[in-house]
């Protein structure tokens, strides 16, 4: 058995103790094809399921002959591969469904009715597929892998990319091999595919351990190697297949170890030591957490709500009237004829129907007392708005036979209309003070990021970059882009992981303590701040409930610097 190389990995020839590899984890996670399988694929397979996919036809009273539909099938499956690839490029990739596979990929050149047939079947015919098209052969070394993580006391899962999790579970007690797994994670199963770290965590969790307790198994670098780094798995191990050396794009990331075959890494198993248990703490040595709002020193980042502390906004009726004069031209060029005044209606009806809609679901955030329950909370999508909340507004002012297609033109509109509409809600006016803020801030070298609830973050973009702001930004958060809003604390939190920063240690600036103040302390934020004279009244922030007082009150947003950038 010898060690290879990639383009981008050089392994060494012993593996070093940063690998994880020197010590017994506590789950082999293992790839289906390529690990376990060596797999062959048959040429002759498409004319075998060309007819069995006419013989289902058929059934159905759809003659297509098999020569007929060969190349069809054939062609789905190019361009399957080509979705494969690019999904291998993606942070988090979702799984088609066996109805997607076969409607979009094999069936979309067929007739309407006959596609349909085929959707209805598509698990089947899916499972039918994979275990027709190639050979699977167990690997040289897996049936010694596997006693020898059971004698070791190592438990074993599966974690594949498979679009029949089915077939593949049928072909392991095949073989007499799946009482040997404790776990199997499918991707066509789970909704999620590889390099989406999801599987191996899965897979992880359900044998009761960790990633960075586990060693991963796979045979490609931009699926395998990738999902284990993402996942932060102790190990990383290739064993060589048919993509092992030919990833369809450059990849950065490099094995621990890679193997002709699984015979390697029987031997490195075996050789793998069991890790010292944790020593007790020394007697006195107690370890102790650092406290909420009581982060010491230069704050790790800086996060900024946008209205009421970056900007003041006061209602601009000018720039309403213009917006609602834009609708009613555009609506009038694609033959939906209303006054700029019923614009301008179903605007602010649309307007008022979005202050219900908020208001309902921050009735809905029953758990705001409760910081071991943090929300969730949903926030409105631009298609959303203008086809649930306008559409309504503008369907009273149209005939019934044009309702539908008004529907779909604000449909395809939507976030076009919806930049327009935010900047035409009001007139923003920078806070006295927040350049110098920003300024001292980047001069201490301290993070800034923009968390802020809003219908359209291209439109807060808009407004930095006209007041000279952009450059003194680093992160942006918008509840519109997210899909989540304050006072869910994914907003602060992606704000947090995408600056690298110590939650413990971060700064949190807002002017509302049923939203700000709720989604700092759930996201772990040291210390929070509310600026007066934003959204909420002085008596607001004053007589706010003790789970939802700031650490800190200030009437200008100039105190930042000394309360939080003066320290060295």
């Amino acid at each position: 058995m010898t060690r290879s190389t990639h383009l981008f990995a050089t392994p060494s020839a012993t593996p070093s103790p940063a690998t994880g590899l020197d010590a017994v984890p506590d789950a082999l996670l293992l790839d289906f094809g390529g690990v376990v399988f060596q797999t062959r694929k048959r040429p002759e397979a498409w004319a075998e399921v060309a007819v069995h996919v006419s013989e289902v036809l058929a059934r159905a009273g759809h003659r297509i002959g098999a020569q007929e539909l060969e190349p069809v099938l054939r062609g789905g499956n190019k361009a399957l591969k080509d979705w494969k690839n690019a999904s291998s490029r993606r942070l988090e990739p979702r799984e088609l469904t066996h109805r997607e596979i076969w409607r979009d990929f094999y069936g979309s050149p067929l007739p309407a009715a006959a596609r349909e047939v085929l959707v209805g079947s598509a698990g089947a015919l899916q499972a039918y597929l994979t275990a027709t098209v190639a050979e699977h052969v167990v690997r040289p070394g897996v049936r010694e892998l596997l006693a020898l993580a059971a004698e070791r006391g190592v438990r074993l899962g599966i974690v594949s990319n498979a679009h029949a999790g089915r077939a593949h579970r049928e072909l392991l007690a095949a073989h007499c091999l799946d009482d040997a797994f404790g776990v199997q994670v499918y991707s066509d199963e789970v909704g999620i595919r590889k390099p989406h770290p999801g599987m191996i965590e899965l897979a992880a969790a359900a044998l009761g351990t960790t990633p960075a307790r586990s060693w991963y198994v796979g045979d490609t670098f931009d699926r395998d190697v990738v999902a284990g780094r993402r996942a932060g798995v102790g190990a990383v191990v290739l064993t060589r297949h048919h993509h092992t050396d030919s990833p369809p794009f450059p990849v950065t990331e490099t094995a621990d170890a890679v193997f002709d075959t699984p015979e390697g890494l029987v031997e490195v198993l075996a050789a793998a030591g069991r890790e010292p248990a944790p020593a007790d703490p020394t007697p006195g040595e107690v370890p102790v957490a650092a406290e909420a709002g009581a982060a010491v020193g230069r704050p790790s980042a800086l996060l900024l709500d946008h209205g009421g502390v970056i900007a003041v906004s006061v209602p601009d009726v000018g720039a309403r009237l213009a917006f609602a004069a834009h609708l009613a031209r555009r609506l009038g060029r694609a033959g939906y004829y209303v006054t700029f005044e019923e614009a301008g209606e179903v605007v602010a009806a649309a307007r008022r129907r979005h202050k219900e809609w908020k208001a309902a679901r921050e009735a809905d955030v029953s758990a705001l007392a409760d910081p071991g329950a943090p929300p969730v909370v949903p926030e409105i999508d631009a298609t959303t708005f203008w086809t649930g909340l306008a559409a309504p507004g503008l369907l009273a002012l149209l005939p019934p036979e044009q309702h539908a297609g008004a529907t779909t033109w604000l449909r395809v509109e939507a976030h076009a209309l919806m930049v327009g509409f935010a900047r035409s809600k009001s007139l923003p006016t920078v806070r006295p003070g927040l350049r110098e803020v920003l300024e001292a801030a980047r001069a201490l070298g301290v993070p800034v990021a923009v968390v802020s609830n809003t219908v359209n973050g291209r439109a807060v973009r808009e407004e930095l970059d006209e007041a000279g702001l952009t450059h003194l930004v680093g992160v942006h958060v918008y509840s519109d882009e997210l899909g989540r809003r304050k006072p869910d604390p994914l907003m602060p939190g992606t704000a947090l992981h995408a600056l690298g920063a110590d939650p413990a240690r971060a700064w949190f600036v807002g002017d509302k303590p049923r939203r700000d103040v709720a989604a700092a302390r759930a996201a772990g934020v040291g210390t929070v701040v509310l600026v007066r004279g934003g959204s909420s009244s002085d008596a607001e922030i004053d007589q706010a409930p003790a789970h939802l007082r700031p650490d800190h009150v200030i009437a200008h947003l100039g105190e930042l610097v000394g309360l939080a950038l003066d320290h060295p």
